[in-house]
């Protein structure tokens, strides 16, 4: 299958690349650099001469307390953006599935999240992410939206290379316990992005981020633990590390779907993404 990959130069895009690559896909990978999403004609054009069968939109506005700030920026990417994806594909027949957030849910609940429930962000960024979905799903009906949680992978910013990084430098972190979700790695992830740019019919929402949960003091201490770094992680809370957008305090991802992807559990895609890096 032809695929096109925006964002391609992301931390995500880039594993939906190797992925796809592996699969055995003709992988068109198209950079910021190369496309604009933001420009409606530009993004046209784009697809229109590529013309693959499914596009798998990557290409996010992600830093969460910049988008407070940054609302236009992150809008125009992650909203109006999506849409000029979603609204070109359509134009040649093709499938997208695109990139949301776990943030577009308020936290307040103490179970799984699931594709029907309430979104209630709390911030710009799931705002604006929650936006992007609304947008695609009113110009594509052939679109696979999917929300994922706590992104970690090779090529971009993540919790994992933080942690890696402050605690060779340091003896001891503190770390909140009060916000729980589902860490996923990027390897993991692509693999199902591509599998539902192959099935036209799975359509409409999707919950797929690692299996299990956490809070990010747990993540923290398993990433010490399998990396063998002797770093002491303390309890913390939201309130002592004050940010400029709020975070959920549980946005655990959970499906309703009849046949739902699964990715393996958190822990593994720790340990497999540790073992990417000393590989690398």
């Amino acid at each position: 299958m032809k695929l096109l990959v925006t964002g391609a130069g992301g931390m995500l895009g880039r594993a939906v690349v190797d992925a796809a690559t592996r699969l055995g896909h003709d992988v068109q990978a198209v950079t910021r650099a190369e496309l604009d999403i933001t420009d409606a004609e530009e993004t046209r054009r784009a697809l229109a001469s590529a013309r693959p069968k499914a596009v798998i939109n990557c290409a996010a506005y992600t830093d969460v307390d910049g988008a407070e700030s940054d609302w236009q920026n992150a809008e125009a990417v992650n909203a109006r953006g999506a849409g000029n994806v979603a609204a070109a594909a359509a134009e040649i027949g093709a499938r997208i599935v695109h990139v949301s957030t776990d943030y577009v849910f308020d936290g307040s609940k103490r179970e799984p999240w699931l594709e029907s429930d309430a979104v209630a962000p709390l911030g710009v960024y799931g705002e604006t992410k929650l936006a992007g979905e609304q947008a695609i799903a009113a110009v594509n009906g052939a679109h696979a939206i999917v929300r994922t949680a706590w992104l970690f992978g090779a090529g971009g910013k993540n919790f994992v290379d933080t942690m890696l990084t402050l605690g060779a430098q340091r003896d001891e972190l503190s770390v909140v316990t009060d916000q729980v979700g589902c860490p996923t790695w990027t390897g993991h992830l692509a693999g199902a992005l591509v599998e539902l740019a192959e099935r036209p019919q799975e359509t409409g929402i999707h919950h797929i981020a690692g299996s299990g949960s956490c809070s990010w003091n747990e993540l923290a201490l398993e990433i010490f633990e399998r990396a063998g770094i002797d770093c002491r992680v303390l309890p913390a809370t939201s309130e002592q590390f004050v940010r400029p957008a709020t975070r959920p305090a549980y946005s655990v991802l959970g499906s309703e779907r009849r046949n739902p992807l699964v990715l393996p559990r958190w822990q593994d895609g720790v340990a497999e993404y540790l073992a990417t890096r000393v590989a690398a």
